[in-house]
């Protein structure tokens, strides 16, 4: 269940970067919002959860772990943001409704640039 302060603390955490501040990861351009969800090439991702890897309230070592269900293009994303020592990486999974289809993973670097 997400909670009012875990919004605000997730929020917090993703938007302190910088005020206009959003993540280009390959073709995937992640940006926070006021209501603390993240949007996904502007789209709100449908579940998140972050987990601080860090000191509590810091922000510099994170995962966040989303999903986009349905996306627009109709296919369902899991998405893993890993910000760790100055660096960030973005992994994408494409979710298939098949246990026997092959996984299609891609994995992206990230830069910040301006929302």
């Amino acid at each position: 269940m997400i909670t009012p302060l875990k919004t605000f603390c997730a929020s917090a955490i993703f938007l302190s970067l910088s005020a206009n501040a959003a993540f280009l990861c390959g073709g995937w351009k992640l940006t926070g919002n006021d209501d603390g969800w993240v949007r996904v090439n502007g789209e709100k991702v449908t579940s998140q959860k972050v987990k601080e890897l860090g000191a509590k309230g810091d922000g510099a070592n994170t995962v966040w772990n989303m999903g986009l269900m349905p996306a627009r293009d109709g296919n369902n994303y899991g998405f893993e943001f890993v910000k760790r020592n100055g660096k960030s990486f973005l992994n994408v999974q494409l979710l298939q409704n098949s246990m026997d289809a092959p996984r299609i993973i891609g994995s992206f670097p990230c830069k910040k640039v301006q929302d």
